[in-house]
Formats: C-alpha cells, structure tokens, sequence
C-alpha cells in the first residue's frame, strides 16, 4: 500500500513539474513580454487576518515561473485600520519586487504611467 501511495505522490509531482517547464517554455517562446513588464495592483483594505498568506501565494505563485518580466507587485493600502499595512511592509523587506502604497500613490502611479519606475524608487526610498 505504501509502495501505491509513494508512486501516485511521485507520478503526480512530476506532472507538476513538468507542467511548470511546460508553462515556462510557453511563455517565453510564444509571448511578446514588453521590456517595462507586468504591474500587478492589489487594493486591500483591512485584511490582516489573510494578506500575508495571500501575498505569499501570489509571490510563489509569480515568482516560481518566469520572473523577469514582472517588475512590481503592488500592494495599495485604502485606509485600513488594522495591522495590514505593515504586515505587508514587512513581505516587502523579503520580496524585491513588492511595494506597498497607500492608493493615492498607486493612482499618482497609474495617471502617470509613463514614469512609473522613477515613482516607484521615489517612493520606496521614502518609506
């Protein structure tokens, strides 16, 4: 039985694996990523309970691919009274590629989007 149940774990790892390279393989062969790469916004607000779990998820799930062309996840902040401001503070100190705003410097971010990076280093610099 043991032995049915090691070789269904590995068979299925395997195939998890295999669709990863697969995916890998797709993306950067068969898509034409801009240069300036992928933003990904998140509003959250009041979510202390589940932002670390859900940012840790995104970034695992994002990052295991194919990293270069996502330059920014960024987390905008709308007030929340709770902890979750600076739970995800603190992912941001493990993750380059995550920034947290409040959302008026994400919509300063999106109406100027043209200058995106330089506000993003701004910003990072100052928190």
């Amino acid at each position: 039985m043991e032995f049915i149940l090691n070789t269904i774990f590995w068979t299925l790892a395997l195939y998890g694996l295999f669709e990863i390279i697969k995916t890998i393989i797709y993306i950067t062969t068969y898509t034409k990523m801009q240069s300036d790469g992928i933003y990904i916004i998140i509003a959250v607000k009041n979510q202390e309970e589940k932002i670390e779990g859900f940012l840790r998820s995104i970034l695992f799930k994002i990052l295991y691919g194919k990293e270069d062309y996502l330059k920014n996840i960024i987390v905008a902040d709308l007030k929340s009274t709770d902890k979750t401001k600076e739970i995800a503070k603190k992912l941001s100190k493990e993750y380059d590629c995550l920034k947290v705003l409040n959302w008026r410097e994400c919509k300063d971010i999106i109406d100027n989007i043209d200058d995106v990076n330089n506000e993003l280093h701004k910003i990072q610099k100052n928190t």
